[in-house]
């Protein structure tokens, strides 16, 4: 995502960098908790109190084990360009890879699970696994991720979101949570 005559400059239109940094900022932890809280309380607001709890849980857990796994692995940075925000932590897995589909999947697929609506549901997981995918492609378009660190990231956050839907679909079926959506 460079060009092959100068690594400096990555690929496409002088504003495509900008938008990349725009977007990659949509994975910052300060942003996904912003948007937690949000769903959380907005399930709160509709008395699905167990479905918001487990999104807080789910999201906060999947940090935790993010942050673990940064430690376990210790990976450095790529430095074949100067990266174009500072950057706090080790590279594997990629934080905002993982915790953007740590917490965009999971609350996509708890949305999607807690819905009526198939139609609802669809545009919940797509949505969720737009942004995921967006976030992870900017990454490495800045420089600051290997495509294995976002591929690994990527991997852990659906993984961790395929796990918290299936545990919010044992605790429907025994009653625990509130009855499961089309999905």
């Amino acid at each position: 995502m460079r060009s092959s005559t100068d690594p400096s400059i990555p690929i496409g239109p002088a504003w495509l960098p900008e938008a990349a940094r725009d977007i990659t900022s949509l994975g910052s932890i300060l942003v996904l908790g912003i948007i937690t809280l949000a769903v959380a309380v907005y399930l709160l607001l509709l008395r699905k109190h167990a479905v918001a709890w487990l999104i807080l849980i789910a999201v906060a857990s999947g940090i935790a084990l993010n942050d673990l796994l940064k430690f376990l692995f210790a990976r450095a940075r790529p430095d074949v360009v100067t990266h174009p925000a500072r950057v706090f932590t080790t590279s594997f897995p990629s934080g905002h890879a993982a915790l953007s589909a740590i917490t965009y999947l999971t609350v996509g697929a708890l949305l999607a699970r807690s819905q009526p609506s198939f139609t609802l549901s669809v545009y919940f997981m797509s949505l969720a696994a737009f942004l995921t995918v967006l976030i992870g492609v900017s990454r490495i378009y800045l420089g600051v991720h290997y495509p294995t660190d976002v591929l690994g990231g990527w991997c852990i956050g659906a993984a961790w979101a395929m796990g918290c839907s299936v545990i919010m679909a044992r605790l429907q079926s025994v009653g625990q949570i509130e009855p499961p959506g089309p999905l």
